[in-house]
């Protein structure tokens, strides 16, 4: 290909990319740290637990792959947050701030679909710091027994 038409196809080329597709297919670009994938179907939520690296702002992408709505509801520490019902074949972002480590629960919040299984099977909990290896201490010339030079 002459290098001239790759330069005068490049402009366009980057509008395009630039432009992408519907708004309303793909997540909002924001400051989140991190973008969730949830699927809910009958009765049941994938996966079920989520572990969370630290505290801070997070999208839940959630899916519906059942044939009836349902809806993600995210529950703990002071947060309360939820999305509308979700039709079937449909998805939506809930985007929530979880600013203590601790246990969050989420669920369905459609009458009954909790208690017939559409609940994390686990809260979620931000690891702790690993604990720092102690090293063994070497002795010090003063109490091992050599003589001190």
């Amino acid at each position: 290909m002459d290098v001239r038409r790759i330069v005068a196809l490049l402009p366009a080329a980057l509008f395009l990319a630039a432009c992408g597709g519907s708004g309303s297919s793909t997540a909002p670009s924001s400051a989140a740290g991190q973008t969730i994938q949830i699927s809910e179907k009958e009765f049941s939520l994938t996966p079920s637990t989520v572990t969370l690296a630290k505290t801070g702002t997070y999208e839940f992408r959630v899916t519906n792959n059942g044939t009836i709505p349902h809806a993600l509801e995210i529950e703990g520490n002071g947060v309360e947050e939820k999305t509308g019902d979700i039709a079937p074949g449909s998805a939506m972002t809930l985007r929530v701030t979880l600013s203590k480590t601790g246990s969050y629960d989420m669920y369905c919040p459609i009458d009954g679909h909790r208690a017939q299984g559409m609940k994390g099977s686990s809260p979620w909990a931000a690891p702790r710091a690993p604990a720092r290896e102690r090293r063994p201490r070497r002795p010090s010339p003063a109490t091992d027994g050599s003589p001190v030079t």
